[in-house]
């Protein structure tokens, strides 16, 4: 792209942009919807930066503050919940500050579109001590990131920047300019700085309140935060994407826009406050501007007429300050589509050998996470990455070796390097008992197949070192690890039930392709109407491409059979078989 022209980017593309015109040198991440794509443009610019795929958020943080430490600009990129995984450095480089600029750039998912919880990042930050800038559509995405580097480098202060999904995937006007070069601050060695043991980190616990206050102060002046005043009547206190609905709910009304939300310019907000009539507090989720403003003295209006959950709208702005409700345009009627696992999905097979046998299913976070709705419903938990193996753990040692016999442990390639190898380590160190089904199908799949530890394969495109997943499990001390085709329906059968009855930890992995990775012609199935005898034994598995016509005889629709075979197993009459066309 030329410089110095304007072109439309998603948010994330924007902040790729704007991390690359900041000179970062060190980019990491776990690939995490709604902050995916981030990586995904960034890598484009690899020629002048380095970015990885990680293994989990925790490492991603870890990579991006070694970078820092030897003066580079670094970022690491995650959704709200990897910051849970990432928090354990994330809070200690709170105090050890930074030499290159450090940013995490985390993505929220208000309304839950991809997510197990609608946590809000501003309040893991705030107990971090971690200031947060927040943008409000893709210009601000790209210059705010700038801004984040160059404050966090004055201030010595780690920044997160914190987006939401409507941000993230909605699309906006940017304006591009030269790159900084990535220049690297020299290092020198501080031990009082960078190693946190106690009588160090007790030191800089006091260094960091103070550059939390001067940020404050300085955060009265930013030009990030601004006034826009209007009609006095009401005033308006957001950040964000908020700010969008406030200024299409409330066009005349006065806004306090703030684009640095953690520390809050306090003397901004008081001379703000000053000038309107009634002040109204919008944010999305927690109310953590508004406890603070509250807590000042100043009054507001917030969260008693706006809500905690999902996301915010112009129409809820006007309802809720207004009293006005319009009448939105009636929506096209649509078929509805419930998440299910695509046609000739592995996972499907494998789910369906499970249910056959009536075993509970202890689940993880991923595509597999789909076998908890109907036709399968054989998820009974999914708490959160890597949760499948601990709590199979706890329920065996809550009910003992026999009880657990009717359980299974699933979890996905990627999720088991994530955080699910810690998991296997403590089955094996406590004896316990139990069988793990990793669900290998070669990517990443729920946030798009991105590769991994185990894929052979680099963000930048490398070619590298796979981890053996079977080897990995040997390693740690299985002694029973089985690898099956997850089509292989009767062979799985038989080592789930030899692997269940073992009182001892025990790994199945199924290792099929995710079948949306299978390149070429696929082979394709029909029904033999003559010999179906509709008793809907293929359908048991719920394939979106089969359904049965109006005489109840099964059929197959051709442009959603991928060829897996599955359906063909499971008829005992020989009704379904390959097209001529499939069989060549």
């Amino acid at each position: 792209m030329a410089e110095n022209t304007k072109v439309i980017m998603l948010g994330n593309e924007a902040i790729a942009r704007g991390a690359y015109e900041a000179g970062v040198g060190v980019s990491a991440a776990y690939p995490g919807t709604p902050s995916t794509e981030i990586s995904e443009y960034l890598v484009q610019y690899k020629d002048s930066l380095y970015c990885e795929w990680s293994p989990n958020e925790k490492v991603a943080a870890e990579v991006a503050i070694g970078a820092s430490v030897v003066g580079a600009r670094a970022m690491a990129c995650m959704k709200h919940v990897g910051f849970n995984v990432a928090a354990d450095p994330a809070y200690t480089v709170s105090y050890m500050g930074v030499n290159g600029g450090l940013v995490f750039v985390v993505a929220d998912d208000p309304g839950l579109y991809s997510s197990q919880n609608e946590q809000d990042t501003r309040m893991v930050a705030r107990a971090a001590k971690l200031p947060v800038l927040e943008p409000s559509d893709s210009r601000e995405a790209k210059e705010f990131m700038k801004e984040a580097f160059a404050l966090s480098e004055q201030f010595d202060r780690p920044f997160v920047f914190r987006i939401t999904t409507r941000l993230a995937h909605s699309q906006g006007i940017v304006e591009l300019e030269e790159p900084q070069e990535a220049a690297r601050k020299a290092y020198e060695k501080n031990i009082r700085k960078t190693v946190m043991m106690p009588g160090n980190a007790k030191l800089r616990h006091t260094e960091i309140e103070k550059s939390m206050a001067e940020l404050a102060e300085a955060a009265n002046t930013l030009p990030i935060n601004r006034m826009e005043l209007r009609d006095r009547r009401i005033g308006v206190i957001t950040s964000g994407i908020p700010y969008q609905y406030v200024r299409e709910a409330l066009p005349q009304a006065s806004v306090l826009k703030l684009g640095m939300v953690n520390p809050l310019p306090e003397k901004l907000i008081r001379e703000f406050a000053s000038k309107v009539e009634t002040l109204y507090i919008v944010e999305e989720l927690d109310p953590v501007m508004e406890t603070q403003i509250r807590a000042w003295g100043i009054t507001a209006v917030g969260k008693e007429i706006f809500t905690v959950e999902g996301e915010y709208s112009a129409n809820l702005l006007r309802k809720a300050i207004l009293k006005e409700t319009r009448e939105e345009k009636k929506a096209a009627v649509v078929s509805m589509r419930p998440p299910i696992l695509c046609p000739g999905c592995p996972h499907r097979s494998v789910y369906h050998v499970v249910k056959k046998l009536k075993l509970h299913v202890a689940g993880d976070i991923g595509c597999y996470t789909l076998g908890a709705v109907a036709p399968l419903s054989v998820v009974d938990t999914t708490i959160c990455m890597g949760a499948s193996i601990s709590s199979l753990h706890g329920m065996e040692k809550a009910r003992g070796k026999d009880y657990v016999k009717h359980w299974v442990a699933a979890i996905g390639d990627s999720t088991f390097l994530h955080t699910g190898i810690n998991s296997l380590m403590n089955m094996v160190y406590n004896k316990a008992t139990g069988t793990v089904l990793i669900m290998d199908n070669s990517t990443t799949g729920m946030t798009g197949h991105q590769d991994h530890a185990a894929t052979g394969k680099t963000l930048q495109g490398e070619e590298t070192e796979a981890v053996d997943l079977k080897q990995l499990c040997k390693a740690v001390g299985v002694r029973h690890v089985t690898e099956v085709n997850a089509l292989d329906i009767d062979r799985l059968e038989q080592v789930l039930k030899e692997e269940v009855e073992r009182e001892e930890v025990s790994v199945i992995i199924t290792k099929t392709p995710c079948v949306l990775l299978i390149k070429g012609k696929k082979p394709l199935y029909e029904v033999e109407r003559e010999k179906c005898k509709k008793c809907g034994m293929c359908l048991k598995p719920g394939c979106p491409a089969m359904t049965k016509d109006e005489e109840g005889i099964v059929k197959i629709d051709d442009t959603l059979c991928t060829g897996c075979s599955l359906c063909e197993k499971l008829c005992k009459f020989g009704a379904i078989r390959l097209t001529e066309e499939g069989g060549r």
